[in-house]
């Protein structure tokens, strides 16, 4: 028995030799020019660290998500595939749970010999139920079920923090916390190999920072001022989880990846200049997002064009750490069909060892909320309720110029493309149709009847003919 315990050890350790750390940052409702990466950023976005992993990596000009709100877009960060698979449409829909039958992120890892650890916002279940440290995480620390959570009330027993699956009672500001306990896990588990997922819930409100670090912004609007701070402070985190990785010499050989969960709110003084739109809608703002992949020892820094999505992130960073992935079953419409992950391993086109493919993007809120979009090379059609728009995003990226009253011919292309996309997603797991005045399926010919089934219906037919009729009903008897 102790020379199988020690078999698997050694087979433990083997499996985990000169395999890459894997970091994925996630921020909140991030505004794409909030950050100074971007060059039309206004003069008073502060975000030194995230400006220097720029510097280190590779900026993702046109990184996307799935999702224009947050929990689809984790959602289908942790599966690897389009949620819409798993007919979650909505942020309802995916807060209320990713299915506990589905292999997420860490469970790809975790027989390759990683440790990991998730940190901060999950919002793909309500309770512990859901839990991540249920989903494949040894360590946890944040919150379950909401997208929101007060940045300083860290004991409140309706909406507590865990560790692990035990409540525990903080204190401190929130992004600060989860900064520190990503950079412990990290010195924790420096001689790897480690999955750290930091999935903050800065900068989504409430907005609220700091009293000290808010007077260090002076817009003349007090909701900007608090964004802008949040922000600093998640830089400031962010600042942390490197130092932990450069101090435990494990910099160089550490994958990182850092998004938004979906473009900023304009209605919370978010900024995505030059994109149009933001959180809950398709155009670019919503879901067009600051996109960055550092890997000192493996890629060259500089800026990548061609379109990437935050389904590529799973697949790249599997095949980073040499775990395959098997065919899974995909839920709902399309059970009896197998598929591999929706994203694509990025690692030799960042290498320039191949050429970008052509892909296409789509996106889907549902019939309730009216959204969807597909982008087809440097075409996108967005679909509002019964609005369309078409674009050309390589001469628009704000989607000013709409041509779809000009080229109905295109527009009928990229419907036709989302239809086929959407025939192989499941329904709305809670109710709808799956997209906004969707059109009802064609009705089904008749079979064709062969000789023999067309000669029974004829001799039924003339059965019936020859049957006596019935016998009248007797009359009721009177009342009395």
């Amino acid at each position: 028995m102790r020379l199988f315990a020690l078999s698997v050890a050694l087979s433990a350790s083997l499996l985990a030799a000169d395999k890459p750390n894997i970091v994925v940052i996630v921020a909140d409702d991030l505004g794409y020019a909030d950050v100074t990466f971007n060059p039309q950023h206004p003069k008073e976005i502060v975000t030194p660290n995230l400006d220097s992993l720029a510097k280190q990596g590779v900026i993702c000009r046109q990184g996307y998500v799935t999702g224009h709100v947050c929990s689809p877009t984790r959602a289908g960060l942790m599966l690897g595939r389009y949620q819409q698979r798993l007919g979650l449409y909505t942020g309802g829909e995916a807060g209320s749970g990713v299915p506990m039958n589905e292999k997420l992120f860490p469970q790809y890892l975790k027989p390759a010999g990683y440790a990991t650890g998730q940190f901060g916002k999950w919002h793909l279940g309500p309770d512990l139920a859901w839990s991540p440290a249920l989903r494949g995480f040894d360590e946890v620390f944040g919150f379950l079920g909401r997208g929101a959570h007060d940045y300083f009330k860290l004991d409140d027993p309706n909406d507590p923090i865990y560790r692990g699956t035990e409540v525990v009672k903080e204190k401190g500001y929130l992004t600060d916390r989860l900064g520190e306990e990503t950079a412990a896990f990290i010195t924790k588990h420096k001689s790897g190999p480690f999955f750290a997922y930091l999935a903050f819930n800065a900068v989504h409100a409430p907005l609220q920072a700091p009293e000290d670090e808010i007077a260090k912004f002076n817009t003349g609007n007090k909701d900007r001022d608090a964004r802008l701070a949040m922000g600093k402070r998640m830089d400031d985190a962010i600042g942390k989880v490197m130092t932990a990785l450069k101090d435990g010499g494990v910099w160089e050989n550490t994958l990182l990846f850092f998004i938004s969960d979906n473009g900023g709110p304009l209605a919370q003084s978010a900024d995505n200049t030059p994109l149009r739109g933001g959180k809950h809608t398709d155009y670019e703002g919503g879901v067009r997002v600051p996109f960055l992949i550092c890997w000192p020892s493996q890629l060259k820094p500089g800026e990548w064009q061609s379109p990437v999505t935050s389904l590529d992130i799973l697949p790249t960073a599997l095949a980073a750490a040499g775990v395959k992935v098997a065919a899974t079953s995909v839920a709902g419409d399309s059970a009896k069909a197998e598929t591999t992950l929706d994203g694509i391993n990025l690692l030799p086109l960042l290498k320039g060892e191949t050429q970008p493919p052509s892909r296409d993007f789509f996106w889907c809120s549902g019939s309730d909320e009216g959204w969807w979009a597909v982008r087809s090379g440097d075409w996108k059609l967005v679909g509002e309720k019964d609005k369309l728009g078409l674009f050309d995003l390589s001469k628009d990226v704000s989607e000013a110029n709409d041509l779809a009253a000009q080229m109905p011919e295109k527009v009928a292309e990229l419907t036709k493309l989302h239809d086929a996309w959407l025939a192989e997603m499941a329904k709305p797991v809670k109710a709808g149709e799956k997209r906004y005045n969707m059109a009802a399926p064609a009705a089904k010919k008749p079979k064709k009847m062969t000789k023999e089934e067309k000669k029974k219906a004829r001799d039924m037919e003339r059965a019936k003919k020859r049957e006596p009729a019935a016998p009248p009903a007797p009359p009721e008897a009177p009342k009395p």
